[in-house]
Order: structure tokens, then sequence, then C-alpha cells
């Protein structure tokens, strides 16, 4: 009677863990279901969300150079003769022909010494300056730095280089003290000057206009060229400034009176390829919608964002301004359409290349008006996916709230689980109860059992001997 009953399920015979896991789990159940139902849900809103944003990503990043007139209506730049000279031209480039004639290139002044014995020689001590064009300085020579090689150590190292590259020249007559300017153009000439000290620096003396004790082994000079018999020059042999919106990079003197030609032209295959490209990635753009927010009825199944009203009002708003007529455009195309962009039954866009290519070549210039600038179709369409995709948009406030979301879903299951620990506490804490009771009533039915048959065998026992006495023969006397 005083045993303590401490296993589970000893004194009913019940498995009592297996009980109280199965009633925890189907009180938690309809809770659990709802909210994981929720959870894929939100989660698929998502990843169909991310999706669309990388979709539009795709989409807007072809709009930068549709937008902009001066990178769609490019212009080609060609020369005849390659190795006169190279050429790059910008929108504001007059397409025609011209005639280029280099006399001769640009050029940076070149300076050599009279040989010495060796870079080791001593040559003297001084201030040595130098000037280039309006720029100067003036560097220490001393008995450190005396030598030759010094002395190009020191030109080299100086602050306020005025741009002169000092090197050593060694042959069999000796070693040459080389000064070479960095810039071209004639107003880059080398001058060098001394003073003070022994007198040894006045045989490194070149005044272009004075005491030349240095060789000019080439003179600073500019470009000289024509353009269409216009004579023309430049201090560097990079020139922009001659033709509007043309470069040159001049690269050797022409024979004389044979003139190179130099042909501007529209870049409509640069053209081509942006808008190609664009209707490639609005493509992409609009087979993603389709497949988020449409119906396979083969599958019977629905794309996550079936119904969705971000959706469904941007596709509305996309397809207004793909459709646009701009009437302000009274001569080329006004349209995308009229370009040979047009739309499919399936949503996508096709391009009739044949009509692309002669509205470009007709006029590079106004299939940028209907595109390009303040009012052109891929400038509004640029600033309408911005709407979307601009941190703090419209995407970034869904995707904010979806993960609001889902860390509440989170909390919310976190709580369940909670609860649910306290329910199955509790019917482990009253099954238990129950077991004990169960326990401690079979001991009280053993015991009285036992005391009930020890009782009935004494019973027994009295009974016998008091028959047998009854049995015996009674003598009457007879």
């Amino acid at each position: 009677m005083s045993s303590v009953i401490s296993s589970t399920g000893i004194g009913s015979g019940l498995d009592i863990n297996s009980i109280v896991s199965s009633l925890t789990t189907a009180k938690a159940a309809p809770e659990t279901n709802a909210l994981n139902r929720s959870k894929t849900a939100l989660t698929a809103e998502v990843s169909a969300f991310g999706t669309f944003n990388s979709a539009l990503a795709t989409f807007q990043a072809t709009l930068a150079t549709l937008q902009d007139p001066t990178k769609l209506a490019s212009r080609t730049a060609a020369l005849a003769d390659t190795t006169i000279a190279s050429a790059t031209a910008t929108s504001s480039a007059v397409a025609g022909q011209y005639s280029i004639q280099v006399q001769n290139l640009a050029a940076a002044a070149s300076l050599s010494s009279n040989p010495v014995a060796s870079a080791a020689t001593t040559i003297g001590t001084g201030t040595l300056t130098l000037a280039v064009g309006g720029a100067s300085t003036s560097i220490t020579i001393d008995g450190t730095n005396n030598t030759l090689q010094g002395i190009v150590a020191a030109i080299n190292s100086a602050t306020n280089n005025p741009g002169v590259t000092a090197s050593i020249l060694t042959t069999t007559a000796g070693a040459r003290l080389l000064l070479s300017g960095t810039a071209t153009g004639a107003a880059n000439a080398i001058s060098v000057t001394e003073s003070g000290g022994d007198g040894g620096l006045a045989s490194l003396v070149y005044d272009p206009l004075g005491t030349k004790n240095l060789t000019q082994t080439q003179a600073a000079q500019d470009a000289n060229f024509s353009v269409n018999g216009y004579a023309a020059t430049n201090p560097s042999n990079v020139v922009s400034s001659v033709i509007t919106g043309v470069t040159l990079n001049l690269l050797k003197p022409t024979a004389a009176g044979t003139p190179t030609t130099l042909t501007i032209g529209n870049d409509t295959q640069s053209a081509q390829t942006s808008i190609g490209t664009f209707v490639t990635a609005l493509n992409g753009l609009q087979t993603s919608i389709r497949s988020l927010t449409g119906y396979d009825a083969a599958t019977q199944t629905a794309g996550p964002l079936l119904g969705n009203q971000t959706l469904l009002s941007f596709q509305s708003r996309l397809s207004k301004i793909l459709g646009q007529v701009n009437s302000s455009i009274s001569s080329g195309p006004n349209s995308l359409a009229a370009l040979g962009i047009a739309a499919n039954p399936q949503g996508t866009f096709s391009t009739n290349a044949t009509t692309l290519s002669n509205a470009l070549t007709a006029s590079v210039a106004s299939a940028a008006k209907l595109l390009s600038g303040p009012n052109g179709i891929a400038t509004q369409l640029n600033s309408f996916v911005t709407q979307y995709t601009q941190a703090g948009g419209l995407l970034d406030t869904i995707n904010t709230s979806l993960q609001s979301s889902l860390s509440n879903i989170t909390k919310q299951q976190a709580d369940l689980t909670a609860r649910m620990a306290v329910y199955s506490a509790t019917l482990t804490s009253e099954y238990n109860a129950m077991d004990t009771a169960v326990a401690l009533l079979k001991q009280t039915q053993t015991y009285l059992s036992q005391a009930f048959n020890t009782n009935s065998g004494s019973s027994s026992t009295s009974t016998s001997t008091s028959t047998g006495l009854g049995s015996g023969t009674l003598n009457t006397g007879g």
C-alpha cells in the first residue's frame, strides 16, 4: 500500500507518451496546417515578385541607350587609308565625306648632350633650371649628384617637373644625356639654363633663342594637316576641335598630293542592335508576367500571382506606352509599329527587320526622336519602371510587407509550439495522476483478494472438523 508508482503507464498499462503525443498533434493540426499553407503561399509570392523584379531590371537596362539620342543616333567614321589616321564620331557629326591631307605629325622636343666618358663622369655643380612652355623647375646639383647619372636621377625625381624625362644613351662615342619632352606641340619647347656652382653645368645649357650647348634632335611642333583643302594645326595628334563631332588620331603623314577620304555615316547597325536587345528583353518581361499571372488549363495550375492587381495594373500601363502614337512627329516613324515592332496575339512582340532597317536608313534621328528625349517612348518606360524598381518603390514596399507577414507567421508558429508544450505537459500530468490512482486501486484489490483468500481457508478447516464430529455413531445403548 505504501509503494510509489513512478513509471508512466505501469499502473494502467497504457502508452501514455504515445497518447499524449497523438492528442497534442491532433490539437495543433488545424492551426499548424493553416500556418503552413499561409507560409507556403507567402514564400511563393516573394519568389514570384523576385522573378518579376529581375525581368524588370533586365528590361530597364536596355532603355539606357534608347532614351539617349546621342547613343542611339550615333555615327560611323571610316578612313580610306587607316594607316594615316583613325577616327570616331558622335551623333553631332554631320554625315558626309572629308578629304584629309597630313603634312606632319605633332612632336615633343628632344635634346642630346655631347658625349662624355661614362655615366659616372663628373659634369659639374650649380643650379640647373628646366623650362617647358610656361612651367619650370630648378634643381640643385652638388657633390652628391654631379655625375651624368646623378643629374638624370635628379631631373626625373624633381618636384614640379615641367614635363621632361632624362635618360642616358651609351654608344661607342661615350655616354650622352637625352632630354625628352612629355607633351607634343610647338609651345612645349625645352630650355635649360644654369647658375652658380663650378660652371660645369654650362655644357647642358640650351636656349632656343640663344646658347645651344645641347643638340636638338627633334623640335617641338604642332601637327599640320588640311581638311577639304583648308589648313589646320593642332598641338596633339589627337584632333577633336576641327570637324564637329569627329575625333581624328593622326598616325603618319600622307604622301604629297594624295589625301585620304574620311566618311561619316549613320550607325544604323548599332541602333538596330540596341532596338533588337530592347525587344528581346520586353518579350522576356511579358513572358514572365504571363507565367506569373496565368493559368495552365492542361496542368490545372495557377500562377503564383494569378489575379494580382499590381502586375495587372503594370501590364495595362505598359501596353498603353508601347502602343502610343506620337502625333507631334510629322515625318519619320511615330510609333513602334512604324519601326516594324508589332504585338503578337500571345502578348509578345516581333520585329520586321526590313521595316526597321528602312526606317533607320532613312533617318536614325527620326527614330531617335520617337524613342529618346523627354517624351520618347524609352524615356517614358524608364520613368514608369523606376516607380517599381527604385529603393522604396512599389516592389520594395511589397517585399517588405511580405517579409513582415512571414516573420509574423514564424512568431505564430513559435507561439503555437509553446502552447502545445504546455498542453502536452498538462495531459502528461493528468494521465500520470490517473495511472497512479489505477496502480493504487490495483494494490488495494490485490490486498483484499489475498485477505479474503486467507479467511476463506480458515473457515473451510473449521467446518470440516465440525462435520467430522457430527458424523460419528451415536450409541443409544441397544
